[in-house]
């Protein structure tokens, strides 16, 4: 998931003020901030606390009018000099704990993030020539989460990261009914004859105008890692699945992205897409009428509560998972892994937060609702997740939830994985990470969905939740530095850290993320029924 801000009128204010503060310094660059020259034109952004900063680039055309629902398209070239002190606009999307509300389609943008001149603690820089080329630091290209739904690359601020001397891209895509619908109209006009899938198009896109720019901001086009968490993570598993990213991308971080390893088809999303239509008023099913109706008819008529890619046969050839069980991926190394208490979240979100906490006699409609399966299967599921061995209904249906949807399905992809690539697995486990998203309910929220991404970023929230602990700025620091020597590298291991090995299917052995050291777990399977849910080879 991304995190709530009340607003980025704020940050944006105080970006501005460092832009001025720096207006005093002699010199053009200087006045300006850094200034980079991309293929489109050139860029000044800001900088501050060892950090330079150009925000709301725009990596492709805005898709507005008849670009709505096809392929981003190339932006159009500048000459003066543009402003990139304020992050631009996000992508449509209703109010939520994850995301500000918009209703802009303009929303095509990027951010990059590097060590000020002489910054970073490796040594590196980005100076011209064939010894600059030689010395360009590694790039991560961070796919912000919100189910596909919600969210917005602002979110996030990667100067913990960037402090270990790579350069981080943040990047915003079309998201729910403008990123991922699939409808009949759309899919004949298509030349691949493929729809609903814009929104990976469009995280493709960025990613060819990272291969194009990234140098100019000191970056290594031959060491970009992608990384996501939740529908982020998701969309990381998609590119490794794509014919259509091969060779954008040379690393791969998925954190709680393998909730969904088999994609609808093309017909089944077209179904859903007309019924979407349909909701919106679209009675004729044309094109024309889509491309008509206002954005908030269209957020309106999608009721899904998540958004997952579909198999259009372009973009997407087959399911991710069966991508992996073929070995038919872009191979390259992979980070993979999931929280001890994902689904604490969403029973939060669910159940406690709406109507109060679970009851037992609530319990056996809660697990049918949750997995979508009748009420006599959800009976014979509460048999292997009994409440008497847990303090309250809502952990039961959490450590259910955890199992069938994330756990299990990210071991899985783990080993499906690493029968063709170096593959190393986590789990979070800090039972007292800090909830950033939601208030308290009755009971703890452990280490739930999406509570890694502090460690790893600075995070904006409407919820004020304590600083980090001694101990957890020590995981905060053992995490940041196995993400970025990964993308150094290639492998996580560094020299100050706990030694993480690659996964072994005999061993099945992961890195468990506690504070304040990471250490060898291998009790997973056990811990979350995997047998019972996910049984592989």
């Amino acid at each position: 998931m991304c995190n709530a801000r009340s607003t980025s009128l704020v940050r944006n204010l105080a970006f501005a003020a460092v832009a001025l503060a720096g207006s005093a310094a002699t010199g053009e660059e200087h006045e300006r901030g850094p200034v980079v020259r991309t293929s489109d034109g050139p860029v000044h952004g800001i900088s501050s606390g060892g950090v330079d900063r150009f925000l709301g680039i725009p990596y492709a055309a805005p898709p507005v009018g008849d670009l709505r629902w096809r392929p981003p398209q190339p932006h159009g070239r500048w000459r003066a000099l543009r402003d990139a002190t304020a992050f631009a606009n996000h992508c449509p999307q209703v109010a939520s704990p994850f995301g500000l509300p918009s209703v802009t389609e303009d929303c095509l943008y990027l951010n990059v993030f590097r060590p000020a001149r002489g910054g970073g603690d490796d040594g590196e820089d980005d100076e011209a020539g064939d010894e600059g080329r030689e010395r360009r630091r590694p790039v991560m290209v961070w796919i912000h989460g919100g189910a596909l739904l919600v969210g917005e690359s602002d979110d996030y601020d990667p100067a913990r990261l960037v402090q270990h001397g790579v350069v981080v891209v943040t990047i915003n895509y079309r998201l729910g009914v403008f990123g991922f619908l699939a409808h009949p109209a759309l899919t004949a006009e298509s030349p691949e004859h493929a729809s609903g899938n814009y929104g990976l198009m469009d995280q493709q896109a960025a990613l060819r105008w990272v291969r194009r720019n990234i140098a100019s901001f000191g970056g290594d086009p031959r060491r970009v890692t992608i990384f996501g968490e939740s529908a982020g993570g998701l969309s990381v598993h998609s590119h490794l699945a794509s014919s259509l990213s091969e060779g954008l991308f040379h690393r791969a971080i998925v954190q709680s992205g393998a909730y969904s390893l088999a994609q609808p088809s093309l017909a089944l999303a077209e179904a859903q897409g007309q019924a979407a239509a349909e909701r919106a008023g679209c009675i004729d099913q044309t094109a024309a009428c889509l491309r008509a109706t206002p954005v908030e008819a269209l957020l309106a008529a999608l009721l899904s509560s998540t958004v997952v890619p579909d198999v259009d046969g372009w973009v997407l050839t087959q399911t991710i998972g069966e991508s992996f069980a073929s070995g038919q991926f872009n191979r390259v190394p992979v980070i993979e892994g999931s929280n001890h208490d994902e689904w604490r979240l969403f029973v939060a979100l669910s159940f406690d937060l709406v109507t109060g906490p679970l009851t037992p006699e609530q319990y056996i409609d809660a697990i049918a609702a949750t997995l979508g399966v009748p009420r006599s299967t959800a009976k014979f599921l509460a048999s292997f997740y009994p409440l008497a061995n847990y303090p309250s209904p809502d952990l039961a249906l959490s450590a259910l939830g955890t199992d069938a949807i994330f756990a299990c399905n990210s071991r899985k992809a783990v080993r499906l994985l690493s029968q063709q690539v170096t593959t190393y697995a986590y789990e979070f486990g800090d039972e007292d990470a800090p909830q950033l998203f939601l208030p308290p309910v009755s009971f703890p929220y452990g280490s739930a969905h999406a509570s890694e991404l502090q460690y790893l970023f600075g995070l904006s929230s409407t919820v004020m939740a304590p600083e980090l602990t001694e101990d957890q700025r020590q995981l905060s620091e053992a995490m940041t530095s196995y993400w970025t020597s990964f993308a150094r590298t290639g492998s996580p291991n560094g020299f100050d850290e706990p030694f993480w090995s690659p996964y072994d299917s005999a061993s099945d052995a992961m890195q468990s993320l506690v504070p304040p050291v990471p250490a060898v777990e291998t009790g997973f399977a056990a811990d979350h029924q995997c047998s019972f849910w996910a049984p592989t080879p």
